[in-house]
């Protein structure tokens, strides 16, 4: 019996599901809930799986769970790499129990800003470019900034449609609070935004560029 797990990716309150494809000489009879097993002691299952038949020996198993973390179902320290237990049931009372069948991420959303001043501005003079990068708390329901996480600032001018890494400044750390601050001169009209790569436990995220006119 072969099979591999699809599970999706899930960032707050959400619904995941898993999917696992088993193949049996005899056919797939079906399969039990699946675990889900996160770091910090994370738990979840899913409820009981429903087969869709592929071919008279492969069938693909779904089922899903709800996850909210305002009634405790995720600790902040539940986030990053989670694993799929399956046990899987053949039509000749054969089986297969597999840990870690397959894995996902569970991330604590990310929220970045960007605000670029003084706008408008003199060509060559100092831009000041400020903005906070936080993230989901789970365990107090609000935003936390995400404090010493390189972030990029980028730049794209008013004619393109394509934001690039400004060369002549360093990657930026951000603060204790998760905010962000480094000076940049101007050049021509054009977008502010700071990038954020991401980490295992918080996905990338780009701000919303912000106009700088240059005269």
């Amino acid at each position: 019996m072969i099979f591999t797990s699809t599970p999706r990716k899930s960032h707050e309150t959400k619904s995941i599901k898993v999917s696992v494809t088993a193949t049996d000489n005899s056919g797939i009879a079906g399969a039990e809930e699946f675990s889900l097993v996160g770091p910090g002691y994370g738990y979840l299952s899913t409820g009981t799986p429903t087969c869709v038949k592929v071919n008279a020996t492969t069938s693909t198993c779904s089922a899903s769970v709800l996850v909210d973390p305002r009634v405790g179902d995720l600790l902040n320290a539940n986030a990053g790499t989670w694993y799929v237990d399956a046990w899987i049931d053949a039509k000749d009372d054969d089986f297969v129990w597999k840990e870690k069948a397959g894995s996902f991420k569970v991330q604590r959303a990310s929220q970045l800003s960007a605000d670029a001043a003084p706008e408008p501005v003199k060509k060559g003079k100092t831009i000041t470019v400020t903005g906070k990068l936080s993230r989901a708390n789970w365990e107090t329901n609000k935003n936390a900034g995400y404090a010493s996480q390189s972030v990029k600032l980028q730049f794209r001018k008013k004619s393109s449609s394509t934001y690039t890494t400004v060369k002549t400044v360093k990657t930026i750390k951000t603060s204790s609070t998760g905010a962000l601050k480094t000076t940049v001169k101007a050049t021509v009209d054009g977008y502010f935004r700071y990038s954020f790569a991401g980490t295992s436990t918080t996905p990338a995220v780009n701000a919303a560029g912000d106009f700088v006119d240059v005269k």
